[in-house]
């Protein structure tokens, strides 16, 4: 092989590759975003029974906003304001099985 030849088929083997990495990551973010769309709706789901089961008002949904935002530092999105939001799409959508398939097509 030429040099020429060997400087073309590298840089298709590292365009190759370049493209196989993004891809890989993109699948492997929307795999995450998923997972986390489906506990959000679980921790909204969880709220609500408790709250429906146990007569918890809605002062608990602050009381686990300043919980969990202590144990998970590293995590947004678990403020009062959004544990709400949480709870109100699982009123919404109550059928779990509906929101699995609601997420896994959303991202095909």
């Amino acid at each position: 092989m030429t040099t020429n030849e060997i400087t073309t088929s590298y840089r298709k083997f590292l365009q190759d590759l370049k493209h196989r990495i993004r891809s890989a990551r993109i699948r492997a973010a929307l795999a995450a975003n998923r997972e986390l769309v489906l506990l959000y709706w679980q921790i909204g789901r969880d709220i609500l029974e408790r709250q429906e089961r146990e007569g918890w008002g809605a002062k608990i949904v602050e009381r686990l906003a300043k919980d969990l935002r202590a144990e998970f530092t590293d995590m947004k999105g678990f403020s009062p304001r959004n544990l709400t939001y949480m709870r109100k799409v699982a009123e919404a959508w109550p059928d779990e099985q509906f929101v699995q398939q609601l997420v896994a097509q959303s991202w095909i």
